[in-house]
């Protein structure tokens, strides 16, 4: 979907559908809203009092213009309550309008600025949520659908943003310039989320973070079984011995500051497909393991948006990848894997193999002095089970680190929920042959697996974000659809960007 910026007025707009938008309980609309609804003689404002447009969150009404404006028909999105008014709002009014105005057949579609001056928000960010709202809220992953089973919803192949001060033009380009970067790289994300475990092995994800790392001008290193072997990763070469699919280990480095060698270590879980190996899981719902990469995805696609951002900031992102099966070479539970550093883990679950590759990848990272290290995982369905698919918990050694990472989630309209590192967890992970044990007691679960990422991660400033359950979602809302969200994405982009001066 091309997105355009024009000077101009949304009722003379010739598109297939214009939205406009109502703050609820608002009786008498004004703005755009209250042009339209003069341009079609009052007809908004009696469905008002008709009680059949409230101004609700995530409520579209259709209303057909009837020849009194170029444009066939408006669709009025919901703002709610305008003291809760922010920026998601608009992301996810832009989601639901669109996917309401594709059900139409529309392929063009015209709106307005949402939001700028209201509760302080900068026109460019709302240009921004825009754009993010439109083009996340407008994804769908049909790569393997041989015939279209729904051909009423089509492809809306323009939207237009009209704007009546041609001096906010610019501003408006901008946020939405930034806007498509963001909402790409979330994309991206979902599209190697979405894929089955049969077409993205780690191999192919290697392949696909090489590729998109050349169209961002980012260095791009792959590491095989071999050489993993040579460097020691005992953990993730354990967690893949199962497979006929061998491990990947990928390192993308991007230098945007050469005045300085200190960089931030990004780091994603890549398990392209989770079976439990021999503690294995049950059959229901195990074909949703095959997003069990999507920490790995998130690296991956913000590594790409900050090539074409260009912060002014050093990054290496790192992401181990295997795949999780049963078979004669697999690990087993009683088992000692050696990690890099040389630390010795005893294997009680091989279920609990997310840690185990990343403890590698900290390894790694701190080898290379990253600091500070944010690892990224669907880890842990203790976590799932404590915040469900709302809000992403995530663990931080320090209050700066922890606020930094609150406040991208909170840019993005992506809540992080911070959770403690409580010591007393680590008793549960003491083993008697080995230096740590892969998992603990049943409770607080995302807490000991948090506990048994920190002993690797030891003095490094160091954040983990356990996104098991927002990492898909089961149903179309907002700018979410069905199938992965692409969180935390975009938390991440705007972490980086927080950290890194203004050019």
């Amino acid at each position: 979907m091309k997105i355009n910026v024009e000077s101009g007025d949304i009722t003379q707009q010739d598109a297939k559908a214009i939205i406009v938008n109502l703050f609820k309980d608002v009786k008498v609309p004004g703005g755009a809203t209250g042009a339209v609804d003069a341009a079609l003689e009052g007809g908004i404002s009696a469905l008002i009092n008709e009680g059949e447009i409230k101004g609700k969150a995530g409520e579209t009404v259709l209303v057909h213009t009837l020849g009194r404006m170029p444009s066939p028909r408006v669709i009025i999105a919901g703002l709610g309550k305008q003291d809760s008014f922010n920026l998601n709002v608009i992301r996810n009014l832009m989601g639901t309008a669109l996917r309401r105005a594709r059900m139409t057949g529309a392929k063009t579609v015209a709106t307005i600025v949402h939001g700028a001056g209201i509760a302080g928000l900068e026109t460019a960010d709302c240009g921004q949520a825009i754009a993010e709202g439109a083009l996340m809220g407008e994804y769908r992953f049909r790569k393997y659908k041989s015939v279209d089973d729904d051909p009423s919803f089509g492809e809306i192949e323009t939207l237009t943003i009209v704007e009546t001060d041609r001096r906010k033009l610019r501003a408006i380009e901008r946020g939405v310039e930034r806007g498509q970067t963001m909402a790409a790289a979330a994309n991206l994300t979902r599209d190697m989320a979405n894929e089955p475990g049969n077409e993205l092995p780690p191999t192919e994800m290697a392949k696909r973070a090489t590729k998109l790392c050349a169209q961002a001008g980012i260095e791009c290193e792959v590491l095989d079984d071999a050489q993993l072997k040579k460097l020691g990763m005992g953990a993730l070469l354990g967690v893949g011995a199962g497979s006929a699919r061998k491990p990947r280990f990928v390192i993308m480095r991007y230098r945007g500051d050469r005045r300085t060698k200190k960089t931030l270590g990004l780091l994603g879980k890549g398990i392209t497909f989770d079976s439990g190996g021999i503690s294995i899981k049950p059959a229901a719902g195990m074909e949703a393991m095959k997003g069990d990469m999507s920490g790995g995805a998130a690296v991956i696609a913000t590594m790409w948006a900050l090539g074409k951002l260009k912060p002014r900031i050093n990054v290496t992102g790192i992401v181990p990848m295997a795949e999780n099966m049963p078979s004669g070479s697999a690990t087993r539970p009683g088992d000692v894997l050696r990690a890099m550093n040389g630390k010795t883990i005893e294997v009680i679950n091989t279920d609990a193999e997310g840690r185990l590759i990343l403890a590698d990848a900290i390894c790694y990272a701190r080898q290379e002095k990253l600091s500070p290290i944010v690892d990224v995982a669907t880890l842990t369905g203790a976590m799932m089970i404590a915040l469900g698919n709302r809000a992403t918990g995530f663990f931080a050694t320090d209050d700066t680190l922890a606020e930094q990472i609150a406040s991208a989630g909170e840019k993005s309209g992506e809540l992080m929920w911070r959770f403690p590192l409580i010591d007393e967890y680590r008793e549960d992970l003491k083993s008697t042959i080995a230096d740590i044990k892969n998992t603990g007691v049943r409770g607080g679960g995302a807490i000991s697996a948090a506990k048994f990422l920190h002993f690797f991660a030891e003095d490094t400033p160091w954040a983990h974000i356990d996104m098991a359950g927002t990492d898909e979602s089961n149903k179309d809302r907002g700018l979410w659809v069905k199938g992965s969200t692409g969180i935390p994405t975009r938390t991440l982009i705007n972490f980086v960007l927080a950290r890194a001066p203004r050019r």
